[in-house]
């Protein structure tokens, strides 16, 4: 049996209760110059749901504005064509995204775009190139310290999606109905000048059979890494961000832009971290009151 290490502990309260700042497209490109932004070796986010109103699209907006990468993984569902088949839903914030993504392409970094099950019909185009953005079924990503991942989505590993296709239909319905609960109470929230709060994702993890499910999937995973001689795996799939070490195969799980809006990091040294971006904005926006106190207090 694979033995699993213990997740990391959640980010201190004190940044989840500061305000999310609503940041206006326009005013967001003035304050972030390509200079300014963090930069990182590979950037790795999956799930993003385009065509559906559960994205965060705003939030993964920001991210785009304030990140730089030479590699960029698109790890699957990026559109949501299960939703678009029922009803189309397609705002401008969904079409900015898809414009910062191709930007990148054209400043030289390289997409990699392995589509997952709600964007499967982009399967029968592996191989070929779009706008500078590579489709792949899968791909195999080398770390700055020399180790070997395997880059998938992972719905390959979803008993539900294997055996029981139609079965997954109806969760995907249940579970549009609880993403559009999740968006009104958030905007409830930012009434409140509230930060950014996942119904779904604490729902899951109050559910005994959701985190069973996700702790299986997750061994899964890994195991299949370690039969593939990786030395880990980096897949989406079940919106949950995780780094996990399995018997010396590590699995990493860049998360969701629907409930979490995380993403995974390589630094330039292959050191790897995930990004839960709520919480980086809330940080950002302590910094900023933090430097105006200051300027006030020296010009006291």
């Amino acid at each position: 049996m694979l033995r699993a290490r213990p997740p990391a502990p959640e980010a201190p309260m004190a940044i989840d209760r500061l305000p999310v700042p609503q940041i206006s497209p326009s005013a967001r490109r003035a304050m972030v110059p390509a200079t300014g932004r963090r930069r990182y070796r590979t950037i790795w986010i999956s799930d993003i749901h385009l065509g559906t109103k559960g994205c965060n699209a705003e939030l993964l907006i920001d991210f785009l504005d304030h990140t730089d990468s030479e590699t960029m993984y698109l790890v699957g569902d990026i559109i949501d064509g299960w939703r678009l088949k029922k009803k189309f839903y397609w705002p401008a914030a969904h079409n900015d995204i898809v414009r910062r993504i191709l930007k990148r392409a054209r400043r030289g970094t390289r997409i990699v775009y392995i589509p997952g099950n709600h964007d499967e019909m982009f399967r029968q185009f592996t191989g070929m190139n779009f706008g500078g953005v590579e489709i792949r079924r899968a791909a195999f990503h080398s770390t700055a310290d020399g180790r070997r991942l395997m880059v998938l989505h992972g719905d390959e590993f979803d008993t539900v999606m294997l055996a029981h296709r139609w079965l997954a239909f109806v969760g995907d319905a249940l579970y549009h109905l609880l993403m559009g609960l999740n968006h009104w109470v958030n905007v409830v929230r930012r009434a409140f000048n509230l930060p950014y709060w996942s119904l779904s994702k604490v729902a899951k993890h109050k559910v005994k059979n959701a985190v069973e499910f996700i702790s299986r999937y997750e061994e899964v995973v890994a195991r299949a890494a370690g039969e593939r001689g990786v030395d880990g795996v980096v897949c989406g799939h079940i919106h949950t961000a995780e780094i996990r070490d399995f018997d010396g195969i590590k699995y990493y799980n860049d998360g969701d832009w629907v409930e979490g809006c995380t993403a995974l990091v390589e630094h330039f040294d292959g050191r790897m971290e995930l990004l839960h971006w709520p919480e980086e904005i809330a940080r950002r926006e302590l910094e900023r009151v933090e430097a105006d106190i200051e300027v006030e207090r020296r010009a006291a």
